[in-house]
């Protein structure tokens, strides 16, 4: 077989899987979405392990290590300076998927969102049952006080 009907067969195959996950979505009425990175990573958040993610990228310290409570208690500046260059997702907006799961929640197909990530985009694009396993850069707090402050 050419390269060229392997591809087409290819295409084939991947437009056949693409039709079954749609059937399956209209089928279905008791959804819960499990994510992670790849979901903000089209907004243009970097991940952690990609070949460009955080975790490969040159800092005075490694991001594991800046981002651990630890680290945070000894060295707050080198923390807080990481935390506003990198961890900021303000100034990023709600891509295609977070707009098409708010779709599926209004539709009531979609029962809940489980996301690894801390952005606050599934909220912004406007989902409403959403469970942050790593919490929200958008929540924090004041240690000495424990007032919350929310962005």
């Amino acid at each position: 077989m050419d390269g060229k009907n392997n591809l087409s067969g290819r295409t084939l195959i991947m437009n056949e899987k693409i039709d079954l996950f749609k059937k399956i979505i209209e089928d279905s009425n008791n959804i819960v979405f499990f994510g992670g990175a790849g979901v903000s990573t089209e907004s243009g958040i970097p991940d952690f392990r990609s070949k460009d993610g955080l975790y490969n990228q040159k800092y005075k310290f490694p991001p594991e290590e800046i981002l651990s409570h630890h680290f945070f208690i000894e060295n707050p500046e080198e923390f807080y300076k990481f935390y506003k260059e990198k961890m900021n997702s303000l100034k990023y907006a709600p891509n295609i998927t977070h707009h098409k799961l708010v779709e599926l929640e209004r539709k009531n197909k979609l029962k809940a969102i489980v996301t690894q990530n801390i952005d606050g985009l599934h909220q912004k694009a406007g989902s409403n049952i959403v469970y942050e396993l790593h919490g929200s850069v958008l929540r924090n707090y004041c240690t000495k006080c424990r007032k919350i402050l929310l962005c």
